[in-house]
């Protein structure tokens, strides 16, 4: 933590430094729940700005989750639907099924986990 404070201070930053403040923040709280979200949401608006991307936009979407509720993370991966890169990808779908599951909506929670393993098992496949 000391060097990523000290390296946020004296460089430009970049996204490297960024995604290290994140893991920083993440293995500061012994537990998801004393996770400084608020931060971690900081931290991931600065890099959407620096080094923009689905996977950045995926993790943002889990952090303003736990900030502002899952129903906002939610709106936010619905901005991925149309990325070709994203749109057929487990890790979608089943950020997708955890946030509804939170929000209380069992059947298309369920709906969305089926949908990440089917296509966890086709990235599988692909691979071998």
């Amino acid at each position: 933590m000391a060097l990523i404070t000290h390296t946020l201070g004296t460089v430009p930053v970049g996204p490297y430094q960024l995604q290290a403040a994140i893991a920083a923040v993440h293995d500061e709280a012994p537990t998801a729940e004393d996770t400084d979200w608020p931060q971690i949401l900081a931290l991931y608006a600065v890099l959407d700005q620096v080094a923009p991307g689905p996977m950045v936009t995926l993790s943002r979407a889990v952090a303003l989750a736990m900030v502002h509720g899952p129903r906002i993370g939610l709106a936010l991966l619905g901005t991925l639907d149309a990325d070709d890169r994203m749109a057929h990808t487990h890790r979608l779908a089943a950020v997708r099924a955890h946030l509804l599951e939170q929000t209380g909506d069992s059947v298309a929670a369920h709906a969305a986990y089926l949908r990440a393993a089917a296509l966890s098992r086709a990235c599988s496949n692909n691979a071998t």
